[in-house]
């Protein structure tokens, strides 16, 4: 009996311990979306954060052509690892606008020297109010926004190089 008694809390902390691992080991949940998505897009409009580019208004949206309104910001990783995808996008005839948070100008120009510039317009939305009405929290976010100006899909995170073709895809899908 004295054994069982022994056993029985590293029993119960190994099992515990494989729920967390399991837990953990699972890829992150990417389905979780803005509440919005299948819903119009929200009513804003933002100055722009560039020289030479526009601003972006929720008007410039719902013309009859898909767009992507992409979430970035010059200092975040992940979106140096998203460029690439963006200007295969953009050569591939998507049209690409952004809202850049909590930034600067100059530093985005810097960012887009560095990296590409596959946006036809940037809004400046340095207190995220824009993102937040969205409901995208953190950066990079894409929203796929249709021709009528609804968001029908949001891709969380970075674009990586094996979704392209299936946002060609959605975006063709999107009309």
């Amino acid at each position: 009996m004295k054994r069982w008694l022994i056993w029985a809390p590293l029993a119960v902390f190994g099992a515990l311990f494989a729920v967390v691992a399991a837990g953990l080991m699972r890829p992150a949940d990417t389905a979780v979306h803005s509440t919005l998505v299948d819903k119009p897009l929200p009513s804003f409009e933002l100055e722009p954060m560039v020289p030479g580019k526009s601003g972006l208004a929720s008007t410039d949206f719902g013309r009859g052509t898909p767009h992507l309104l992409n979430v970035f910001a010059s200092w975040c990783i992940p979106c140096i690892a998203e460029a690439p995808q963006l200007m295969r996008l953009k050569a591939r005839g998507i049209p690409i606008d952004a809202i850049a948070i909590h930034d600067k100008g100059p530093a985005v120009v810097a960012f887009l020297r560095r990296n590409g510039d596959p946006y036809d317009r940037i809004g400046d939305d340095s207190r995220s109010r824009v993102q937040l009405s969205l409901g995208s929290s953190g950066v990079p976010e894409t929203f796929l926004i249709d021709g009528r100006g609804r968001i029908v899909r949001q891709y969380i995170g970075d674009i990586r190089a094996d979704q392209v073709d299936q946002i060609v895809r959605d975006v063709a899908a999107a009309r």
